[in-house]
């Protein structure tokens, strides 16, 4: 043949002088190697192409079958497409694609979402109020399968809660008292999300705003300046209360105090006046006389103490006495000192007995003849 070369014995032998190929067989003919692969496989792995092919393979199965978890995440495992299990944060294993795909969502991650939505309140006003609700994922296998698109039934379950509330609500509640509003949209937003199955956690609501229309911006603007002078003055009157109160408090209580020493005074006055009274009816009843005498001159010495001048007789003859303005004070300090001693005689030239005249004598003593003044013959 053309190819043979000089030397060639047998024309049809193997070159020696030619490159041996890669025998998956071995040699040393001990049997080893491929030896017991089909035919098929060994003009595969025959050329040295194959043997990358396989590393490549089982390097693949590796690689896929091997699945890392983030701290924040969680892995939905769909074996066939179809839901399998959850996969916890860290090195996990699976079998490898396309038996089984792993899809990661971030689970502790806080998502935020910001509207403005306009609202007719109770009293049929035009509201826009901004809403911004926080929310995160807190079923991963609801989250993927549970809904289409769960961030969409979010914003307009939120939107619709929203609008629940603020058109039960007046317009002044809405403009100066959104806490509560807020509250209870987080709630029925809750119940919403649960109920479309969204897998979603609301974790805060906020109405941080709340604004009129542009076309009646200006009326709205006069309504809150009257409201917030309205503000005002409350706060001011009740500074005032509670500046006044504890005042009208203290002077009431001082009030009572000084009444309740009033009567105390007052009662204790009254039983000495009567103690009084008693120890007199009882020397009255062993000294009817000498008490009488006694209390007519405590009497006379306590009105000629207080006056200074006295008037003596039946009304013909009046006495002039003048009392030193001396005499008469120190009259009065020594009633008040209340020693207890006898008062001193009034002297016998203030105490004037008064005239006897006739027509007196006559009317006390019928019986008796008119006195003989001396001055009949004179008058005869």
């Amino acid at each position: 043949m053309a190819w043979n070369t000089p030397g060639n014995k047998g024309g049809d032998g193997p070159d020696p002088n030619r490159r041996r190929s890669w025998d998956p067989r071995g040699g040393g003919g001990n049997g080893g190697g491929w030896g017991n692969l089909p035919a098929s496989l060994k003009e595969l792995f025959d050329g040295g192409v194959g043997r990358w092919i396989l590393v490549a393979v089982v390097l693949m199965v590796l690689f896929s079958s091997f699945q890392l978890i983030g701290e924040q995440q969680r892995g939905v495992v769909l074996r066939f497409g179809q839901f399998s299990r959850i996969l916890q944060p860290g090195p996990n294993f699976k079998l490898p694609w396309p038996i089984e795909s792993v899809r990661k969502v971030n689970a502790t991650e806080i998502k935020t979402f910001s509207n403005q939505v306009p609202v007719l309140t109770r009293d049929e006003n035009i509201v826009n109020v901004s809403l911004n609700v926080q929310y995160q994922i807190s079923d991963p296998r609801k989250y993927l399968f549970g809904s289409r698109n769960a961030d969409l039934v979010l914003e307009q379950a939120a939107q619709s809660a929203v609008r629940e509330q603020v058109g039960r609500s007046d317009l002044n509640t809405v403009l100066n008292n959104r806490g509560p509003l807020a509250i209870a949209s987080k709630d029925r937003l809750q119940l919403a999300l649960d109920a479309y199955n969204t897998g979603l956690a609301v974790t805060g609501v906020t109405l941080p705003d709340a604004r009129p229309p542009e076309e009646v911006k200006p009326a709205f603007d006069e309504v809150n300046g009257a409201q917030q002078v309205r503000e005002r003055l409350i706060n001011e009157a009740q500074a005032y209360a509670a500046k006044v109160v504890p005042e009208a408090r203290g002077q009431g209580a001082r009030t009572r105090t000084g009444a309740e020493g009033y009567k105390q005074a007052v009662i204790s006055k009254a039983e000495g006046d009567a103690d009084r009274f008693t120890l007199l009816q009882e020397q009255y009843a062993g000294a009817p006389e000498v008490t009488r005498k006694r209390l007519w001159l405590e009497t006379v010495q306590k009105v000629l103490s207080e006056n200074r001048k006295v008037i003596g007789s039946d009304g013909r003859q009046v006495i002039y006495v003048p009392l030193p303005a001396d005499a008469g004070r120190a009259a009065n300090a020594g009633g008040n000192a209340g020693t207890g001693a006898m008062p001193s005689m009034v002297p016998q030239d203030v105490l004037l007995n008064p005239p006897q005249s006739a027509t007196s004598e006559a009317i006390r003593n019928p019986e008796r003849g008119p006195r003989p003044t001396g001055r009949e013959g004179t008058e005869q």
